[in-house]
């Protein structure tokens, strides 16, 4: 009789003859070897352990047999019992179709549900596209109406630029036109004052005297109102400088 080693998992273990292996109650999946195999072998797959997988049945005192002819009468109930089938057919197969029934009107709702949800989502993107539009419509007006404002503005500035140089040439030809008259209102002066200065006759020391003072007050004042409107000349010219048309 051939002895066997076992493999628990982790180890083998043995040998051991067919009473101690029936005692260890081995599984078929058990790991088993002897001398004369070449590999390891599941015990089911040795002959020789077949028998420890025998089975042995139940003594025949614990069955109760039914007679043939109660058999018989109740299959024909099974039969003839209402509720064995539904709607004219048989109860599986009754659920099997409600199932599939069930499932292709989960199915339709869902699809439903989905092509609904879809429409919104649609519906929904169109007006926000069409937000999005007008909005940057909008935006383009304002920036039109902003490039116009500053346009305008530039415009109005520019005139406004315009008049005052107008302005500041025409008062440039006034007061050149002024110094021009001073500048010959001086001369004259200076040429009275040269011949009071020379002319001697009826007239006195303090009449001489008091024609000379006169007219080099004249000169002096006549000399303040040209440089004054020189400097307001040179304000003139600074201010048009300044403008760049």
């Amino acid at each position: 009789m051939n002895s066997y080693f076992i493999h628990n998992g982790t180890e083998s273990i043995g040998p051991f003859d067919l009473v101690q292996l029936k005692a260890k109650a081995i599984l078929k999946t058990t790991p088993v070897w002897c001398e004369g195999m070449l590999d390891w072998k599941y015990a089911a797959d040795v002959p020789q352990l077949q028998s420890l997988f025998t089975a042995i049945p139940p003594s025949i005192d614990s069955f109760h047999q039914v007679p043939k002819k109660q058999l018989e009468i109740n299959n024909e109930l099974e039969e003839d019992n209402p509720k064995s089938k539904i709607l004219g057919i048989e109860k599986s197969l009754f659920y099997i179709l409600s199932s599939l029934l069930v499932l292709v009107i989960a199915t339709f709702i869902f699809s439903f549900f989905q092509d609904s949800r879809s429409a919104e989502l649609q519906q929904k993107n169109s007006v926000t596209e069409k937000d999005n539009i007008q909005f940057q419509l909008q935006e383009k007006r304002i920036e039109e109406q902003k490039t116009l404002l500053i346009e305008q503005e530039k415009l109005e500035a520019e005139r406004a630029l315009r008049e005052k140089k107008l302005i500041l040439n025409n008062s440039l030809i006034g007061i050149q036109e002024n110094v021009f008259i001073k500048v010959s209102e001086l001369d004259a002066a200076k040429s009275r004052l040269m011949k009071a200065q020379d002319f001697k006759f009826l007239r006195s020391a303090s009449e001489k005297e008091s024609e000379i003072t006169s007219i080099q007050n004249e000169i002096e004042r006549i000399d303040k109102e040209i440089i004054q409107l020189k400097t307001e000349l040179d304000h003139i010219y600074l201010e048009l400088e300044k403008i760049k048309l």
